[in-house]
């Protein structure tokens, strides 16, 4: 009695609103127009806004030793340009010396650059000491009045080999020389939020300029992947463009009607526009990699658009007004719709509970363009479609016979025990292939170099060249030694071999390319101190004994504050993989766990590896609780929707099996869970919880208001909802699947997994769907419930009044017309 009712007060509402809103359609449209117009014109002020400190799990432990020591050490937003010597002999000449002079005024001079900190042969914090008869002497490596004659050539190259660079700003080949510089998030120069396209442009203009048959230029770092993301997005928009396209002619061909088309289009643009306009009004922007989340709303878009104009041109074909049609489709899709429509927004805004600026910024984008969508696509469209008129090619409807469609009556058969076993069966297989490839899926980076960008991209060739020419590179783990208690911690034996001990456990692990820490200078400049002999490359006891390399200590050279409070240990890592990662961190925590040197605190971690690290570690560990919260909301709000346990996992367990495909997919494929990634898995489930509603409540709907039995209340569900479902999944499919031509290894990726996404969902949807509902004997408590539900009298009552209240009456008796 309580489920009818609650069934029937619901039709009742939703009769009434549709009604208000055919009612009072024209001020509604004009003010939908109204606001179009005015977002659209605010559309044109959003901008691209990346920014370093957005991928950092602010709350995570290792971002609060970094954030406390990053005004001190560098290394995070870094930037190196390598100045590649291609003629005869090595860099000492006069003509690359030149270059890299200019190349280092550049680099000091582009904006946003912390000109304390770049560090080159040219600079004045790059120096040299050696030990002579008189004692320590010393000096920058390159003099203020350098003269490129032979004397001043063979100078710096003693300069430069006695200052023990060659591996960090000189290549091992003698080669190559680096620039290597900082980036500030604020511009000092401005105040304002550092450019990261400009810094790109400038960049590369030191590139073009200085590039010559002799000179090549390499360029790596955050700012210059930004830049070719962003010069990538002419690909990004050329392939929406063709998706677009795709879309269009499949919907003219599905359709037969230019306007319905047309119309589907627009409606789905329309919360992309009205989002875009949003974010400048809110303070937010679009992050470069961030930058396919518009698509995926208007993959929804498209997705409820095609099945309200199916809906309504059924009932316009069946005899309906437009009017007439636009209200009944309004009432057939308002309660599906919009709790599907509210399981992709909540898909989207459980992402949020990883603690990444850039994570947030993406849910609170996705979720605001899908909310959106209720009112686009559930509230304007049924509007505009009470004006439309079909044209005649459209109004040729095919003849209504008896006999049944032969591809949906055929498939509907799942719907019965044995076939259904069929399904399983599959199911089952899909399932036990599916986890097995799933627990191969890493966390991060998967490859070398940057994943965002295809390995035979200018920035990955770079990165390779860099790390094949120096004993460092890119990827740089931090760790941080804290001895607050002692006055002077490098004079202390017990830190000293502490860190010479972290220093030797690093250098043997995996993935480690070099280690840079004072105690590994102190021994060096100890030996040096006693004509360079190997066997005094030790650390001393005492303190007095310690001051022999006692130099090593100097903050200048960037590795401790003054009285060595805060030491810093540099670790280059090979590359910045998300298992690489996982295994030098591991490490390091075994080393801290075990150490127990008084009065010395080791913490985790500084760099962009570091931040890397954090970032994978936040992502792994949220991803149980964000599947587990978007399977949580999904099961509410399907449970409201159809107030039955049988009908929940008859729309979940398709989903569980889809995710699970789609993790071994993306290991099978070498791509990483990550950020840029966590968007699919939200959206595949949006996308497939979108199909399992329209089809279970056109399922449910057959079963109680015609008595229909599963069999035929699958087939007409199919018929009704299915093709357009089907249709929607192939259109996207093919959009999207062109995307694996981009230059952009990102956006080739995104386009493979959604493509997999929206056909994978649909199958699921149709396949597994029916077995489950026949298992679970969803027909049988169906009848259950007729049987017992409404006594007869009440019933007819009941359905007398939801009928009054749903006119005009016509609209529940038109039968739809299968479109084919």
């Amino acid at each position: 009695m309580t489920t009818a009712t609650s069934l029937s007060r619901t039709d009742a509402l939703v009769a009434f609103l549709a009604r208000v809103l055919i009612a009072w359609r024209k001020p509604l449209g004009l003010l939908f127009l109204l606001v179009t117009v005015g977002l659209g014109i605010s559309a044109l002020n959003t901008r691209l806004d990346p920014g370093f400190n957005k991928l950092i799990p602010l709350k995570h432990e290792y971002m609060g030793a970094f954030l406390e020591h990053s005004g001190t050490f560098s290394g995070a937003n870094r930037v190196m340009v390598s100045v590649h010597w291609k003629g005869d002999g090595d860099i000492y000449n006069a003509e690359f010396l030149q270059v890299l002079r200019k190349v280092t005024d550049e680099v000091f001079f582009i904006p946003g650059v912390n000109r304390g900190g770049v560090r080159s042969l040219f600079t004045p914090n790059v120096r040299y000491i050696e030990v002579t008869e008189i004692g320590f002497t010393g000096d920058v490596v390159i003099p203020s009045r350098f003269e490129a004659d032979a004397t001043g050539l063979a100078q710096v190259r003693a300069n430069v080999a006695k200052s023990g660079e060659i591996g960090r700003l000189v290549s091992n080949d003698l080669k190559s020389a680096l620039v290597q510089a900082d980036l500030l998030e604020i511009n000092p120069q401005t105040g304002e939020k550092l450019d990261y396209a400009d810094v790109a442009r400038k960049l590369e203009q030191i590139r073009s300029e200085f590039a010559n048959d002799h000179i090549e230029i390499q360029i790596v770092g955050f700012a210059k992947v930004m830049g070719d993301v962003m010069d990538g997005l002419f690909t990004v928009v050329t392939f929406f463009a063709i998706a677009f396209v795709i879309t269009a002619l499949l919907l003219w061909f599905y359709s037969r009607s230019l306007k319905l088309t047309a119309l589907a289009i627009a409606v789905a643009l329309l919360p992309v526009i009205w989002l875009l306009g949003l974010l400048p009004l809110i303070g937010y922007g679009i992050d470069p990699m961030s930058v396919l989340v518009p698509f995926l709303i208007f993959s929804i878009g498209v997705s409820h658009a095609v099945q309200m104009t199916n809906a309504w041109k059924q009932d316009v074909l069946a005899g309906l007004t437009a009017m007439e049609a636009a209200e009944s489709a309004f009432r057939k899709l308002a309660v599906p719709g919009t709790m599907a429509l509210l399981a992709n927004a909540l898909g989207f805004l459980v992402i949020m509970v990883i603690d990444i600026p850039i994570v947030h910024e993406l849910g609170v984008t996705a979720c605001l363009g899908v909310a959106l969508m209720i009112m686009t696509n559930k509230m304007f469209m049924p509007i505009i479609l009470s004006h439309l008129r079909l044209e005649r090619i459209a109004l040729h409807a095919p003849i209504e016979t008896h006999e049944k469609h032969g591809l949906w009556w055929a498939v509907s058969s799942l719907s019965r025990p044995r076939p259904a076993l069929v399904s399983f069966a599959v199911m089952l297989v899909l399932l036990g292939s599916g986890t097995w490839f799933s627990r191969q899926l890493q966390t991060g980076d998967v490859g070398t170099g940057v994943p965002e960008l295809r390995a035979e991209s200018r920035y990955n060739r770079d990165n390779a060249q860099i790390i094949s020419s120096y004993s460092i590179g890119m990827d740089v783990l931090s760790v941080f030694v804290e001895t607050a208690n002692l006055e002077e911690a490098c004079l202390n034996w017990e830190v000293m071999n502490a860190i010479e001990r972290f220093d030797l456990r690093m250098r043997g692990v995996d993935g480690v390319q070099s280690v840079t820490t004072v105690a590994g200078r102190a021994k060096l400049y100890a030996a040096g101190n006693n004509e360079a002999n190997p066997r005094w490359a030790a650390l001393q006891r005492s303190e007095a004994a310690l001051r022999t390399g006692g130099r090593a200590a100097n903050p200048e050279l960037g590795l401790n504050t003054h009285g060595c409070k805060t030491i810093q240990l540099v670790v280059f890592l090979n590359d910045h993989q998300g298992a690489t990662l996982k295994h030098v961190v591991d490490e390091v925590r075994k080393f801290i766990d075990a150490d127990q040197t008084p009065n010395v605190r080791f913490r985790l971690a500084g760099g962009n590896a570091g931040v890397a690290a954090a970032t994978n570690e936040a992502v792994e560990r949220a991803e149980v609780q964000m599947l587990a919260s978007i399977f949580g909301a999904i099961t509410l709000l399907c449970w409201l929707t159809f107030r039955s346990w049988r009908a929940v996992l008859c729309v979940i367990v398709p989903l569980l099996l889809v995710c699970i495909l789609c993790n071994a997919l993306m290991a099978l494929l070498g791509i990483g869970l990550k950020v840029a990634t966590l968007p699919v898995i939200a959206l595949g489930v949006g996308v497939g919880v979108d199909y399992g509603i329209y089809i279970f409540e056109r399922l449910q709907h057959e079963m109680e208001h015609n008595g229909a039995s599963l069999r035929e209340a699958f087939y007409e569900a199919m018929r009704q909802r299915g093709t357009a479902a089907v249709f929607t999944a192939v259109t996207m499919s093919i959009g999207v699947g062109t995307w694996a031509f981009s230059a952009l290894k990102f956006q080739a990726d995104m386009g493979v997994l959604l493509a997999f996404m929206f056909l994978v969902n649909v199958l699921g949807a149709i396949f597994l769907l029916p077995a489950l509902a026949c298992w679970l004997g969803v027909e049988a408590q169906r009848k259950r419930h007729q049987a017992t539900a409404v006594p007869p009298a009440e019933e007819g009552a009941t359905r007398k009044a939801a009928s009054s209240a749903a006119k005009p009456t016509v609209l529940t008796q038109a039968r739809p017309v299968a479109i084919r």
